[in-house]
């Protein structure tokens, strides 16, 4: 399947986050990036999405991946079927 929807949760300086636009952007997933620092409300809608206030955050379709690195997405993604937009 492929993901309509994808959100990715950041906070600026987060070496992990780097890692999930970079996981995102070779897969060739169009995602919108929602800063918990700057943007307001945001963090308190990541919090309420995954239970916790860790970085990076993804929301595909409904589907939640919280505070993971490169491996744990792509393992991840596998897991739950999605295709890569390529």
């Amino acid at each position: 399947m492929k993901p309509q929807h994808v959100r990715l949760f950041v906070k600026p300086g987060c070496g992990w986050c780097d890692e999930a636009r970079e996981g995102l952007r070779m897969r060739g997933i169009p995602y919108q990036e929602i800063d918990v620092i700057t943007q307001p409300g945001a963090m308190e809608e990541m919090k309420n999405l995954t239970g916790q206030t860790r970085a990076p955050s993804l929301d595909i379709d409904g589907h939640i991946l919280a505070d993971f690195g490169a491996h744990e997405l792509d393992v991840w993604w596998v897991k739950m079927g999605f295709e890569d937009h390529n």
